[in-house]
């Protein structure tokens, strides 16, 4: 895991050792209900999830890039000043 600090922007790097994900998934990757690992071994929600809050929540961007056979990094920047409107749902929800 790396950061850095590119002014208006946060850089996270978060870069795994495994064997990378499969050509055919990576352009659905964080798409609702598409899984890495096998049937029966996850629900498919976590990067969907995860895009929409970096993105969404926060007005951000994440990337995944891959070396097969080699590993799997993902990118996430995220501005240091909040999309307008970024987190008055949260803020709204917790105070029902």
């Amino acid at each position: 895991m790396t950061t850095r600090d590119l002014r208006d922007t946060i850089e996270v790097r978060v870069r795994d050792n495994g064997t990378s994900i499969a050509p055919e998934i990576r352009d659905k990757l964080f798409q609702p209900f598409v899984a890495t690992k096998p049937t029966g071994e996850g629900t498919g929600l976590g990067l969907s999830i995860a895009y929409d809050i970096v993105t969404q929540q926060h007005g951000g961007t994440i990337e995944a890039g891959c070396v097969p056979g080699e590993f799997t990094e993902f990118t996430i920047r995220l501005p240091r000043r909040s999309a307008p409107g970024a987190g008055l749902a949260l803020a709204e929800d917790v105070r029902q």
